[in-house]
């Protein structure tokens, strides 16, 4: 193949790896095709030219040539489809990079840019949400590895995945979701305190309506209440950890008065074991969510 018409190729196929091809073996592969052949063309099937789509989509992203090519010539003749030259040429390039003979030519005939089937664009997303629950499970274990100790059953684990998956939305670092759930309820979904406080978070009925919070025994909504929580802290006292401690634990109208951490025992004992956690003593913060804390001018950057 020359190489400037294989540059051309790539530029116009924009070729993404879908993973496939490396799991699905050659039998597997020419299955699909030729059940895409008995769709396309009613042999011993009712014909259905979507299902041999599909059928022959799956072929082509693991690797089959033949499907690729069949997938082109069905756009560029509208068979049994309307005809779409930017699909066509999508299929003809992936063909001939294959290594179909006559695919090099029928895409240079169409002469119109590619365009992404939505097949693909569909497998490219499978293969993104994939990656990045495999990111979020490698999170997980670096996560537990760093708490060697404190993070030891299923059910420890399945929070901290839920944790994994909500804190960047709030722009919370997992780390101190982590420490707050540990020191509030140890992981415990129905925890329920002597002052109503509730779930894993421990929201107290106040906060949870704050926070639409509907059921808070619920590990998902509850987290999401929490995480909001400390949002809006983190905001209102500018990363400053300790005062977001406190103020979790006390309610930042505690902390406002008293200008700082309260004299509490719980409180001070609160922060103390956090911090045995999560360690840090500043945590970036989102300037929009509120205003900052008036009582506390001199502690604000």
């Amino acid at each position: 193949m020359n190489p400037r018409h294989l540059l051309r190729l790539l530029l116009a196929l924009a070729l993404t790896a879908t993973g496939q091809a490396h799991a699905v073996d050659a039998a597997q592969r020419q299955t699909w095709r030729e059940q895409a052949q008995g769709f396309e063309h009613g042999e011993g099937v009712k014909r259905d030219t979507e299902a041999a789509i599909r059928l022959y989509c799956q072929a082509a992203l693991a690797g089959d040539a033949v499907s690729a090519y069949n997938l082109g010539w069905i756009y560029a003749n509208a068979r049994g489809v309307e005809r779409n030259d930017g699909y066509a040429a999508h299929w003809f390039a992936r063909a001939a990079l294959l290594g179909d003979t006559h695919a090099e030519g029928m895409f240079n005939r169409l002469a119109t840019p590619a365009d992404k089937p939505e097949c693909v664009q569909q497998a490219e997303r499978t293969e993104l949400q994939k990656a990045k629950e495999a990111q979020q499970a490698a999170d997980v274990a670096t996560l537990a590895t760093r708490y060697q100790g404190l993070v030891n059953t299923p059910e420890e684990r399945r929070i901290m995945k839920i944790v994994y998956k909500l804190a960047p939305q709030f722009g919370i670092q997992p780390g101190l979701a982590f420490a707050v759930i540990r020191a509030e309820s140890n992981f415990n979904v129905n925890a329920l305190s002597d002052k109503n406080a509730q779930g894993l978070m421990q929201l107290i009925p106040e906060t949870a309506e704050r926070f639409r919070v509907r059921k808070p025994f619920d590990a998902e909504q509850n987290i999401r209440g929490g995480l909001s929580y400390l949002q809006w802290l983190l905001a209102y006292f500018r990363g400053d950890v300790p005062l977001v401690l406190a103020a979790y634990n006390a309610g930042e109208g505690t902390v406002d008065r008293f200008r700082g951490v309260p004299p509490y025992p719980e409180t001070q004992g609160y922060i103390k074991r956090i911090s045995q956690i999560y360690g840090l003593q500043y945590h970036p913060f989102d300037a929009r969510i509120t205003s900052p804390s008036r009582a506390l001018p001199q502690r604000l950057p």
